[in-house]
């Protein structure tokens, strides 16, 4: 088997993603390792045989298709997160990480590690695959691939992920305590500046508020500022129509109104009370239907540019993108793979349908043109040579070039008529893919200086300093924050979770959406700073 193992490499690096999803899905606790599971298997496969090898195309391959397809998804919510919140957050993000940087390089001297090994604990602690993943593809550009510390890179990162997780969580959990939350009161005050709950549901009302009688919809909105959609509006006058803005709401008509249960419960206090002759279940005049949007024509505009009113009459309440629904609103731009949900006159179904495309198979896809042009732009940024003061030259690499360009491309969306984002479950499988070849790559190649270092007990030394830079970071940090800054806990509590179990740790604490926020909003600055901070770890160590 051995044997078979060296000759194929393709055959090992399967096994070993295949034994890799096997082991990421064992729950501990309330975690598991995921897809980096993949990464641990493959140390244990290189351990065995020092022998076993897979290509180093496969590695390059893996971190473009990996950091691409973050770019891609990130984009959009990167830039506009920028523009609204300001640069104050961006400046606490990077303070943390900068935090960070500074406490691994005073263990660096007083542990005395070597210069590889001190980066891969900065990235195993932060559980950044992506940085470790930069760190040596810049080793492989700049230093002639030294397979040395490129191994005890990744040994510095597997001793030390552990801690990066579990670390992490003590550390929240400890400034909990010490700062006693109270998460109700904290979201009662954020919801207003947040979408904290956006389960949506519907209802029906029957108007009979006088203050009401008389007012069209768009004076309604605009007097209670609710964030809703309305649907049909049944009139004891004019029958059933579905909602424009210039519609007046008069006394016992019911409308169907779409939002969060808390909005909608608002919404009854102020119009009236629930219908009892319910429209919702009303399907007559008008049905409710479901539609992909897979019509590249489409694809990167706002609603507002599709001026669906004046062509049928039908009414978006309500859009689908991956795992989270949203309201649709003049300003939210279609993306492929969204699957919107209509209040339409029977006989405009068809033509939404082909307007929009509706074509599973066609959301299945992938425009290779533009997602070759999109890489082969990374590829090409990622081999300039920056010059920073003190004349040091880094390149951003295969990691640090396509996640730039996929940003910019991800948050254009389009660029005339080429479109450069990708369906959602393309981007997903093709993200997933990616990272499954990174770590089996790199764990494969790291495994016996994996078992060496556990044969010298250097592991032990790893795990403690790991442990040390995980609570330490996170604890400063959260006191700045909450403390000097006023950010609020539950918000903080996204912005260091730095890996999907943290952030289900995260959720599970606050009962809410904040730390799923404050994620996304770090989420692609994080991963940006922390290419950048390895990178200039490793070089102004090894200066």
């Amino acid at each position: 088997m051995g044997h078979l193992l060296i000759d194929s490499p393709l055959l090992l690096l399967f096994i070993v993603s295949a034994i890799g999803f096997i082991v990421g899905r064992i729950q501990i606790g309330n975690t598991s390792l995921g897809v980096s599971a993949v990464l641990f298997v493959g140390l244990l496969f290189g351990s065995i045989n020092s022998e076993y090898h897979v290509p180093d195309i496969i590695f390059q391959l893996g971190i473009v298709f990996f950091v691409y397809t973050i770019g891609l998804k990130s984009g959009p919510i990167f830039f506009d997160s920028i523009s609204k919140k300001g640069w104050e957050e961006i400046f606490f993000i990077f303070t943390m990480l900068a935090i960070s940087a500074i406490f691994t390089i005073i263990i660096h001297f007083i542990a005395g590690f070597d210069t590889a090994t001190t980066v891969g604990i900065y990235t195993g602690s932060s559980t950044n695959t992506t940085a470790l993943a930069g760190v040596i593809d810049m080793i492989n550009l700049k230093y002639n691939g030294d397979s040395t510390s490129i191994k005890q890179l990744v040994v510095g990162y597997t001793f030390s992920y552990p801690m990066g997780v579990i670390g992490v969580m003590f550390a929240l959990k400890l400034m909990e305590r010490i700062y006693k939350i109270d998460y109700r009161q904290e979201e009662m005050s954020l919801k207003k500046k947040f979408p904290i709950d956006e389960t949506l549901t519907s209802k029906a009302i029957r108007i009979t508020n006088p203050e009401v009688d008389g007012m069209q919809i768009r004076e309604i909105i605009k007097k209670y500022q609710w964030n809703i959609i309305f649907g049909r509006v049944d009139s004891q006058k004019h029958g059933t129509s579905l909602n424009n803005w210039d519609i007046a709401l008069h006394l016992d008509d019911n409308v169907i109104v779409v939002g969060t249960e808390e909005e909608l419960f608002q919404v009854q206090q102020v119009l009236g009370e629930e219908a009892l002759n319910s429209l919702l279940y009303d399907r007559k005049e008008y049905d409710i239907v479901r539609i992909f949007v897979s019509n590249v024509d489409v694809m990167g505009k706002p609603l507002s540019s599709l001026n669906l009113n004046h062509k049928f009459n039908a009414v978006i309440t309500r859009i689908r993108r991956g795992d989270v629904e949203m309201l649709a609103t003049p300003d939210t731009i279609l993306e492929p793979g969204d699957r919107i949900r209509f209040v339409a006159s029977r006989k405009d179904i068809a033509g939404i349908q082909a307007l929009f495309g509706d074509s599973y198979y066609a959301n299945s896809t992938i425009n290779l043109f533009s997602f070759g042009v999109g890489i082969a732009l990374g590829l090409i940024l990622g081999m300039i040579p920056f010059t920073l003061p003190g004349d040091v030259t880094f390149k951003l690499g295969f990691a640090g070039g396509p996640l730039i360009v996929g940003l910019v491309l991800g948050a254009l969306r389009r660029t005339g008529p080429i479109l450069w984002v990708l369906p959602y479950g393309s981007n997903v499988t093709l993200n997933q893919l990616g990272l499954t070849l990174l770590l089996a790559v790199i764990g494969i190649s790291s495994g016996n200086t994996l078992l060496q270092s556990l044969q010298d007990g250097q592991w032990v030394k790893i795990f403690m300093a790991g442990s040390v830079l995980s609570i330490l970071t996170t604890m400063v940090s959260v006191w700045i924050g909450y403390s000097l800054l006023k950010i609020p806990f539950s918000l903080l509590l996204g912005y260091q979770s730095n890996q999907p179990a943290i952030l289900d740790f995260s959720n599970q604490l606050s009962q809410n959406r904040m730390p799923l926020i404050g994620y996304t909003f770090m989420f692609p600055i994080s991963l940006i700073l922390k290419i950048v901070f390895a990178q200039l770890i490793y070089v102004f160590l090894n200066a």
